[in-house]
């Protein structure tokens, strides 16, 4: 089967940013799942480049906690469990759902006019089934709100848990009307926030992030 997220790049710019980017989408979604073994010279025949920028984006999700090194084999993909996973959507509930509220009828007119280039970014790319720039765009968006916080702390602990989430069915997703609905409600937070609703940002923020273990783990939702 074509995978839609690794082969031959066609894109001017960093090798490495690109198989990076790519192979964080494959692990975040599923397509590569725990415990794939990735090895520099087949990704490299993959991408259709030469093993070094691949070799340096393996290291660099080593650092980031995406796969792990295995001894004279190459880079194992990393295991996050269901009891993991669960807590990760707890911790990300409280601390990016509340603040919403702060926000709510605060939030300047260029930065809603970013946001919504933001949340519109998502929209298209999930449309375009287009999995590494749709996981850029909805970090970029979520990150940018959390920022209007004026607390760099959240952004990074958030930051960090999102490197730590996997939505291991979201591969799986392309195309389908919960991938379309799940993107458009970036848009409608926006609305919410922007018309000083607060507790109804705050409420389709915590249920946003519930799609981590529904929708985006393959489940269905109510």
């Amino acid at each position: 089967m074509t995978s839609p997220l690794i082969g031959p790049l066609r894109t001017a710019g960093s090798f490495r940013q690109h198989v990076e980017d790519a192979v964080a989408a494959a692990i975040v979604s599923g397509e590569f799942a725990p415990g794939t073994m990735l090895t520099a010279p087949t990704l490299a025949a993959r991408f259709d480049v030469s093993a070094t920028p691949v070799r340096e984006a393996l290291l660099n999700l080593e650092k980031r906690g995406f796969v792990e090194i295995a001894r004279n084999k190459g880079f194992r993909v990393t295991q996050v469990s269901e009891q993991d996973l669960a807590e990760i959507v707890q911790i990300r509930q409280w601390l990016e759902a509340p603040p919403m509220r702060l926000l709510a009828g605060n939030i300047g007119a260029p930065d809603l006019a970013r946001l919504r280039a933001e949340a519109s970014a998502i929209v298209t790319s999930a449309a375009a089934s287009d999995l590494p720039t749709y996981l850029t765009a909805d970090t970029t968006f979520h990150l940018h709100l959390l920022s209007l916080t004026g607390i760099d702390r959240l952004v990074t602990l958030v930051g960090d848990l999102r490197q730590q989430t996997r939505l291991v069915g979201l591969a799986t997703m392309l195309g389908s009307p919960e991938l379309a609905s799940s993107s458009e409600e970036h848009l409608v937070l926006l609305d919410l926030l922007e018309s000083g609703d607060g507790a109804g940002a705050e409420e389709l923020m915590r249920r946003h992030l519930g799609h981590i273990t529904g929708w985006w783990s393959g489940r269905a939702e109510q």
